[in-house]
């Protein structure tokens, strides 16, 4: 496969009103076509089934969902291990937005198999001073790492992940409320006592406050937690 001609497929597949719509979700990335998601990810599995790592290592990211491809492409070609988490360490410079973090995070099932070697490799995000490389750590959390025997690990990194950008705070806020659904007791004893800068804190208790699966009496209680 040669990058022109899977361009070419990208742009054929592209939606203008689309493009309108997902553009206004992605604010400051302008160079999206208007793919809709689940067409990427048929295009990426059809793909992994050639010569991927040729495409992976050339395609120059002209697009939005060039970059889309690329990760799908880690989560869904066939490798080992070690040469998965060297993609992944390849492809994390590439992230730009939220969106192709967390579209990327979700295809990385293979976590599920191998918790213990990506949580490994996940510290090394944790402490990052990267903007996506922080988003990343704290998504891949929410979606494969909400288990007891995590939660005290993710919450230690959550206190010293001291980074001022939104789309960051935002993540760590998302993990929190997810948290606290599936684990309340020792998510709000966190909640109690964390050293979360006080934006995060206050989305982390919005974000559970908004969600079906949590009480009346929970909310309220939450509410009450938080800073002024």
């Amino acid at each position: 496969m040669d990058v022109e001609s899977v361009r070419k497929k990208l742009i054929d597949l592209a939606d203008e009103d689309y493009r309108a719509f997902h553009s206004k979700l992605v604010p400051g990335t302008e160079n999206i076509l208007g793919v809709r998601v689940p067409e990427l990810r048929k295009l990426a599995r059809k793909l992994v089934k050639e010569d991927w790592r040729e495409y992976f290592e050339a395609a120059p990211n002209m697009y939005y969902e060039e970059d889309m491809l690329r990760g799908f492409m880690v989560g869904y070609g066939r490798m080992n291990l070690e040469e998965r988490l060297e993609r992944i360490r390849q492809f994390l410079p590439s992230i730009h937005n939220w969106a192709v973090c967390d579209c990327f995070c979700s295809t990385l099932k293979f976590t599920e198999k191998h918790r213990e070697a990506v949580w490994e490799f996940l510290k090394t995000c944790f402490t990052s001073d990267k903007t996506y490389d922080l988003r990343f750590a704290s998504v891949m959390a929410l979606d494969y790492y909400v288990l007891p025997e995590y939660t005290p690990f993710v919450f230690q990194y959550f206190d010293h992940m001291k980074h001022s950008d939104y789309y960051v705070q935002m993540a760590v806020a998302w993990a929190v409320s997810v948290f606290y659904v599936h684990l309340p007791d020792i998510t709000e004893n966190y909640i109690l006592e964390n050293q979360l800068d006080d934006f995060t804190h206050n989305k982390a208790i919005q974000k559970i406050c908004e969600s079906y699966r949590v009480d009346k009496e929970k909310k309220a209680r939450l509410r009450s937690l938080k800073r002024k």
